[in-house]
């Protein structure tokens, strides 16, 4: 390619092929800068590897990151070795090491846990050095968003929330939603690594804005996930088949992501957890826990949520009678077991 864009005298002078030479290794240099961009980058630090985060780890590394991983489960910490990553002993390791490092955790609890530490063990914001830009992709509420992020700053550290939406199946295919809250140039140098694991990345304002997106967010989620298993359990009751209604519902007025993408009635959808026995995905106690960070910040704030606070309620009485682990679409079989 280089040689077929350089012309030549019939007898080139030794200056020419100086020249030419000089001219051939910029262009082989400029060459090789740009395909190894991503591989020679700085370590990529990953804490969180459930149902979602082991999928994002994975896609990062698909994208030619060097990546350090930890997680207290030492099989997610294993399968993502087995991928090329290398795995901390500890959260200082991380800390110490990566200079971009994302969190997927499963609450506000362990977020504060995972940045400020317990009572005998320090976290990552004492040991991250100045510089180092944390990615925070847990589903917490707006207030633990903005103090993590304000002590952060305090040591020259920079943060952004970057909650998710798209499901387990997004996070394997690499086409999640991320909800980000930050400043301006804190978006741009997170969105290189946040579109090697989504397709939609959306700075939504200013720290915590992200947060509150996924919080109206899941918010519909739930409420609609009801209405959806209501419709399908009573239509199957009155005698229709299931993916006839579906098809109905998913070209009609009732049309919504629930039940036309993920369908809580088994045999609907293939590739969904209600045709697994409502195994992976998104766990009802999760959806528990999104429900209610939309109920206090709505009590906070003086307003009403009345289909909001039934949807808490209910995904609450699911968890308490032990379908905490299953995915949040086995709403669907707690009605076909209320009678």
């Amino acid at each position: 390619m280089i040689l077929s864009s350089l012309r030549f005298a019939a007898s080139p002078s030794s200056s020419s092929l100086r020249s030419f030479a000089r001219i051939a290794t910029k262009q082989c240099l400029r060459s090789f800068s740009v395909s190894t961009t991503q591989s020679s980058d700085k370590l990529v630090g990953f804490i969180g590897l459930g149902n979602m985060g082991a999928h994002q780890a994975a896609n990062l590394l698909k994208h030619g990151y060097n990546l350090i991983v930890y997680d207290i489960n030492k099989d997610s910490t294993l399968a993502l070795q087995k991928k090329g990553a290398k795995v901390a002993e500890s959260l200082k390791e991380v800390a110490t090491q990566a200079s971009v490092i994302v969190t997927m955790l499963p609450a506000s609890p362990h977020v504060r846990s995972a940045y400020y530490g317990t009572d005998d063990k320090p976290g990552m914001l004492s040991f991250a050095q100045k510089g180092t830009l944390f990615l925070d992709s847990s589903t917490i509420d707006p207030g633990t968003a903005r103090e993590v992020a304000g002590k952060a700053k305090e040591k020259g550290i920079s943060m952004v929330d970057c909650p998710v939406s798209g499901g387990t199946r997004g996070a394997e295919e690499g086409t999640l939603t991320f909800m980000v809250g930050g400043d301006k140039a804190d978006f741009e140098r997170a969105k290189p690594y946040l579109q090697c694991m989504g397709k939609n990345i959306v700075h939504c304002g200013d720290i915590g804005t992200g947060q509150v997106a996924k919080v109206c967010n899941n918010l519909i989620l739930g409420i609609s996930m009801i209405g959806v298993s209501e419709a399908m359990n009573l239509g199957v009751k009155l005698g229709i088949d299931p993916k006839i209604l579906a098809g109905i519902i998913n070209t009609s007025s009732g049309r919504c992501w629930t039940s036309e993408v993920y369908n809580p009635c088994p045999g609907v959808l293939e590739n969904v957890p209600a045709s697994r026995g409502y195994t992976g995905g998104f766990g009802s106690a999760l959806m528990a826990k999104d429900l209610g960070l939309a109920v206090d910040s709505a009590r906070t704030s003086g307003e009403s949520l009345p289909l909001g606070s039934a949807a808490h309620q209910l995904y609450n009485l699911m968890v308490s009678q032990g379908y905490g682990t299953k995915d949040f679409s086995v709403f669907y079989e707690f009605l076909q077991k209320k009678k």
